[in-house]
Protein backbone atom coordinates (compact mmCIF):
# COMPACT_ATOMS: atom_id res chain seq x y z
CA UNK A 1 0.00 0.00 0.00
CA UNK A 2 1.44 3.32 -1.06
CA UNK A 3 4.43 1.75 -2.79
CA UNK A 4 3.50 3.17 -6.20
CA UNK A 5 2.21 0.02 -7.90
CA UNK A 6 -0.36 1.80 -10.05
CA UNK A 7 1.84 4.75 -10.95
CA UNK A 8 4.82 2.58 -11.81
CA UNK A 9 2.68 -0.10 -13.45
CA UNK A 10 1.20 2.42 -15.90
CA UNK A 11 4.66 3.69 -16.80
CA UNK A 12 6.06 0.18 -17.25
CA UNK A 13 3.12 -0.71 -19.48
CA UNK A 14 3.94 2.24 -21.72
CA UNK A 15 7.66 1.37 -21.67
CA UNK A 16 7.02 -2.25 -22.70
CA UNK A 17 4.05 -1.34 -24.96
CA UNK A 18 1.65 -3.53 -23.00
CA UNK A 19 -1.82 -2.92 -21.61
CA UNK A 20 -2.06 -1.95 -17.95
CA UNK A 21 -4.55 -3.66 -15.63
CA UNK A 22 -5.21 -2.47 -12.09
CA UNK A 23 -6.90 -5.29 -10.19
CA UNK A 24 -8.78 -2.96 -7.83
CA UNK A 25 -10.13 -1.00 -10.82
CA UNK A 26 -11.21 -4.28 -12.42
CA UNK A 27 -13.08 -5.23 -9.25
CA UNK A 28 -14.81 -1.86 -9.23
CA UNK A 29 -15.71 -2.16 -12.93
CA UNK A 30 -17.15 -5.66 -12.46
CA UNK A 31 -19.15 -4.79 -9.35
CA UNK A 32 -20.12 -1.20 -10.06
CA UNK A 33 -19.00 -0.37 -6.52
CA UNK A 34 -15.85 1.08 -5.02
CA UNK A 35 -13.44 -0.98 -2.97
CA UNK A 36 -14.44 0.86 0.23
CA UNK A 37 -18.14 0.08 -0.33
CA UNK A 38 -17.36 -3.58 -1.01
CA UNK A 39 -15.43 -3.70 2.27
CA UNK A 40 -18.36 -2.02 4.06
CA UNK A 41 -20.93 -4.47 2.70
CA UNK A 42 -18.99 -7.73 2.39
CA UNK A 43 -16.05 -7.18 4.69
CA UNK A 44 -12.51 -8.10 3.83
CA UNK A 45 -13.35 -11.78 3.19
CA UNK A 46 -15.93 -10.83 0.54
CA UNK A 47 -13.53 -8.44 -1.11
CA UNK A 48 -10.75 -11.05 -1.10
CA UNK A 49 -13.04 -13.60 -2.80
CA UNK A 50 -13.76 -11.10 -5.57
CA UNK A 51 -10.08 -10.20 -5.80
CA UNK A 52 -9.05 -13.85 -6.18
CA UNK A 53 -11.66 -14.51 -8.86
CA UNK A 54 -10.53 -11.53 -10.92
CA UNK A 55 -6.86 -12.32 -10.37
CA UNK A 56 -7.54 -15.74 -11.87
CA UNK A 57 -9.06 -14.05 -14.92
CA UNK A 58 -6.61 -11.16 -15.30
CA UNK A 59 -3.48 -13.23 -14.75
CA UNK A 60 -4.55 -15.55 -17.58
CA UNK A 61 -4.19 -12.67 -20.06
CA UNK A 62 -0.97 -12.63 -22.06
CA UNK A 63 1.23 -9.58 -22.20
CA UNK A 64 -0.17 -7.25 -19.54
CA UNK A 65 1.27 -5.28 -16.68
CA UNK A 66 -0.94 -6.16 -13.71
CA UNK A 67 -0.99 -4.19 -10.46
CA UNK A 68 -2.59 -6.13 -7.65
CA UNK A 69 -3.68 -4.76 -4.33
CA UNK A 70 -1.18 -5.38 -1.55
CA UNK A 71 -3.41 -7.97 0.11
CA UNK A 72 -3.78 -10.22 -2.94
CA UNK A 73 -0.65 -11.99 -1.75
CA UNK A 74 -2.39 -13.28 1.38
CA UNK A 75 -4.13 -16.12 -0.48
CA UNK A 76 -1.90 -19.11 -1.30
CA UNK A 77 -3.70 -19.74 -4.62
CA UNK A 78 -3.11 -16.12 -5.64
CA UNK A 79 0.60 -16.51 -4.92
CA UNK A 80 0.66 -19.67 -7.05
CA UNK A 81 -1.10 -17.89 -9.92
CA UNK A 82 1.26 -14.93 -9.78
CA UNK A 83 4.36 -17.13 -9.76
CA UNK A 84 3.09 -19.44 -12.50
CA UNK A 85 1.67 -16.83 -14.85
CA UNK A 86 3.80 -13.76 -14.46
CA UNK A 87 6.99 -12.03 -13.56
CA UNK A 88 6.39 -10.63 -10.08
CA UNK A 89 7.96 -7.37 -8.96
CA UNK A 90 7.72 -6.40 -5.31
CA UNK A 91 7.98 -2.65 -4.78
CA UNK A 92 9.39 -2.85 -1.30
CA UNK A 93 8.54 0.12 0.89
CA UNK A 94 8.84 0.83 4.57
CA UNK A 95 6.20 2.03 6.99
CA UNK A 96 7.65 5.57 7.12
CA UNK A 97 7.32 5.91 3.34
CA UNK A 98 3.79 4.53 3.48
CA UNK A 99 2.76 6.92 6.23
CA UNK A 100 4.14 9.84 4.24
CA UNK A 101 2.60 8.79 0.92
CA UNK A 102 -0.78 7.91 2.45
CA UNK A 103 -1.00 10.81 4.90
CA UNK A 104 -4.00 12.37 3.15
CA UNK A 105 -5.64 9.15 1.99
CA UNK A 106 -8.85 8.46 3.91
CA UNK A 107 -10.37 6.02 1.41
CA UNK A 108 -8.43 2.81 2.04
CA UNK A 109 -10.50 0.48 4.21
CA UNK A 110 -7.52 -1.23 5.82
CA UNK A 111 -6.15 2.13 6.97
CA UNK A 112 -9.30 3.03 8.90
CA UNK A 113 -7.50 2.47 12.18
CA UNK A 114 -6.78 4.54 15.24
CA UNK A 115 -3.04 3.92 14.87
CA UNK A 116 -2.10 3.83 11.19
CA UNK A 117 1.55 3.12 11.97
CA UNK A 118 0.64 0.07 14.03
CA UNK A 119 -1.74 -1.17 11.30
CA UNK A 120 0.91 -0.80 8.60
CA UNK A 121 3.56 -2.48 10.76
CA UNK A 122 1.27 -5.46 11.36
CA UNK A 123 0.45 -5.71 7.67
CA UNK A 124 4.17 -5.65 6.82
CA UNK A 125 4.91 -8.32 9.43
CA UNK A 126 2.39 -10.67 7.80
CA UNK A 127 2.85 -9.73 4.15
CA UNK A 128 6.57 -9.08 3.68
CA UNK A 129 7.59 -12.77 3.94
CA UNK A 130 4.88 -13.64 1.40
CA UNK A 131 6.02 -10.90 -0.98
CA UNK A 132 9.61 -12.11 -0.60
CA UNK A 133 8.71 -15.73 -1.39
CA UNK A 134 6.61 -14.75 -4.42
CA UNK A 135 8.69 -12.01 -6.06
CA UNK A 136 10.98 -12.61 -9.00
CA UNK A 137 12.42 -9.16 -8.44
CA UNK A 138 12.54 -7.02 -5.29
CA UNK A 139 12.88 -3.30 -5.91
CA UNK A 140 13.22 -0.87 -3.01
CA UNK A 141 10.63 1.87 -3.45
CA UNK A 142 12.62 5.00 -2.68
CA UNK A 143 11.76 8.63 -3.13
CA UNK A 144 12.63 8.60 -6.85
CA UNK A 145 10.47 10.36 -9.33
CA UNK A 146 8.06 7.98 -11.09
CA UNK A 147 9.99 8.43 -14.34
CA UNK A 148 13.30 7.50 -12.72
CA UNK A 149 11.75 4.55 -10.88
CA UNK A 150 10.31 3.29 -14.18
CA UNK A 151 13.72 3.51 -15.85
CA UNK A 152 15.37 1.58 -13.03
CA UNK A 153 12.71 -1.13 -12.79
CA UNK A 154 12.52 -1.54 -16.58
CA UNK A 155 16.30 -1.93 -16.73
CA UNK A 156 16.22 -4.56 -13.95
CA UNK A 157 13.42 -6.46 -15.68
CA UNK A 158 15.22 -6.36 -19.01
CA UNK A 159 18.46 -7.56 -17.40
CA UNK A 160 16.59 -10.40 -15.72
CA UNK A 161 14.98 -11.42 -19.02
CA UNK A 162 18.37 -11.34 -20.76
CA UNK A 163 19.92 -13.59 -18.10
CA UNK A 164 16.96 -15.96 -18.34
CA UNK A 165 17.24 -16.11 -22.14
CA UNK A 166 21.00 -16.76 -21.92
CA UNK A 167 20.43 -19.53 -19.39
CA UNK A 168 17.82 -21.17 -21.63
CA UNK A 169 20.12 -21.06 -24.67
CA UNK A 170 23.17 -22.37 -22.81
Amino acid sequence: MGAGKTTLGKRLAVHFDLPFVDLDAEIEAHTGAGVALIFDIEGEPGFRRRESALLEECSARNGVVLATGGGAILDARNRELLRARGFVVWLQTDVEQQLHRLSRDRQRPLLQAEDRRERLQEMARVRDPLYRQTADLIVPSHAHTPARACEQVAALIEAHWQRAAQARSA
